[in-house]
């Protein structure tokens, strides 16, 4: 009994470390390896939605990719990764302008952080008037910090005509943001900013480009299904094709 009572303190203790309480505002889950997918939260119309990110451990300090949606928590995640890790974040790269991606630019600038975003990124957030990065990455960039290399790539335009994807070659891992919807999202949210014509063009590139991930994160909801980056995909398709019977039946 003592030794079943000991294994739930533990287990206890593991949870709340990572903030994976239900109701945390910034929980924090183990991917494979180095690799972990952190949430966190923002009130869009009265609803709670969860965001996606992903931080990578190396040899040279934590790589963050996106920040935070919720700003209270940008520092809450330096301060997480500090006491479980023992390490500093040390870059921090923003996959597109919206504020749920590059909302953390300017306070981890500040901090000391190096920060990074692609070239039409900078020129949104530019013309926005908001933090813009220290670096500006030129297309298809392959960067290696410590043990660690990824592919940093711009595969056209889609969620937003900025989204970039990051592949990490040796685990076949793709970090997707808002570019992929989850394998269990009904529609293709937010489209303000959105080409859903390009989007299709710019999925194939992505699917031709690379093969077989074992792990695709999305922007929203659960990472857990392999399957959406295809069901993304799907979603655009339909949604072109419903687009393009409406247009023939206005004629």
């Amino acid at each position: 009994m003592q030794k079943l009572v000991s294994i739930f303190f533990f287990l206890a203790i593991l949870s709340n470390s990572f903030g994976q309480t239900k109701n945390s505002p910034l929980q924090i889950s183990h991917l494979t390896g180095d690799f972990y997918v952190y949430k966190t939260f923002h009130d869009y119309n009265g609803t709670q939605i969860s965001a996606n990110a992903l931080y990578l451990i190396t040899e040279k300090g934590v790589v963050l990719f996106d920040a935070p949606w919720d700003e209270t928590q940008f520092q809450p995640l330096l301060d997480t990764i500090k006491a479980k890790h023992n390490k500093e974040v040390v870059m921090c790269f923003a996959t597109h302008s919206h504020d749920d991606r590059a909302g953390g630019i300017g306070f981890y600038k500040q901090k000391g952080i190096k920060t990074y975003t692609g070239k039409l990124t900078d020129q949104i957030l530019k013309k926005e008037n908001k933090a813009r990065a220290e670096f500006i990455v030129p297309n298809d960039t392959i960067f290696t910090v410590g043990q660690h290399q990824f592919e940093v790539f711009y595969p056209g335009k889609g969620h937003a005509s900025d989204n970039i994807v990051v592949w990490f070659a040796k685990e076949k891992v793709l970090y997707g943001a808002c570019f992929i919807k989850s394998a269990e999202a009904k529609d293709l949210g937010y489209l303000a900013d959105s080409d859903v014509k390009e989007w299709e063009k710019s999925i194939k590139k992505v699917q031709a480009k690379f093969k077989s991930p074992k792990f695709i994160i999305p922007g929203h909801e659960d990472w857990v299904d392999t399957a959406s980056l295809s069901h993304t995909l799907k979603l655009v398709q339909e949604y072109n094709t419903a687009n393009a019977s409406q247009k023939l039946n206005k004629k």
